[in-house]
C-alpha cells in the first residue's frame, strides 16, 4: 500500500463562494499513481468546507442562500463574535456542510455517480486556505 499527499490552496475574492475543485482532484489521483484505493479531500480550516453535489450555478446560488437562512451573518448574533471576530455564521456554516469528502478510486479515476463533483465551499474567504488531498491504496 501506498500513500500520496497534496495540498491546494485557494484564495477565494468573496465572502462567500462555491468552487469547484474536482479537476485538481483527479490531477493529484493521476499524479499519485494509485489506482484502487481511497482519495480524501479535506478543508484544513474550520470556515470552509468540502461536498460533492451537482455542478449547476442555480443549486450553488439555492445552497449559499439555504445556509445564510439557516446561519445569517449577524455580528452581533454570535457569543462567538465576541472574541473580536464576525465569523461564528462561518463556522456553523462549515458544520452544517462538514470537512470532507471521501472517494473511492477505481482503475486510477475517481468513482463518481451520476453528475457527482467536488465543490470547496467558502464562508470567510478573502484569504488563503487549504485543501488536502490524501490518497491511499495500490
Amino acid at each position: 500500500m501506498k500513500s500520496f499527499r497534496k495540498i491546494i490552496e485557494i484564495n477565494h475574492p468573496k465572502k462567500y463562494g462555491i468552487i469547484r475543485i474536482t479537476d485538481e482532484v483527479e490531477k493529484a489521483v493521476k499524479e499519485s499513481g494509485i489506482k484502487e484505493g481511497l482519495c480524501l479531500v479535506n478543508s484544513m480550516h474550520v470556515t470552509s468546507s468540502v461536498f460533492i453535489n451537482d455542478n449547476e450555478f442555480g443549486l450553488h446560488q439555492d445552497l449559499l442562500d439555504w445556509l445564510e437562512n439557516l446561519a445569517p451573518y449577524s455580528p452581533s448574533k454570535y457569543r462567538h463574535n465576541r472574541t473580536g471576530e464576525d465569523n461564528a455564521d462561518a463556522h456553523l456554516k462549515r458544520s452544517i456542510l462538514g470537512r470532507e469528502v471521501v472517494i473511492a478510486v477505481t482503475n486510477g479515476k475517481l468513482d463518481f455517480g451520476p453528475w457527482e463533483e467536488i465543490f470547496y465551499g467558502e464562508f470567510d474567504g478573502q484569504r488563503v486556505k487549504r485543501v488536502l488531498i490524501k490518497l491511499i491504496g495500490e
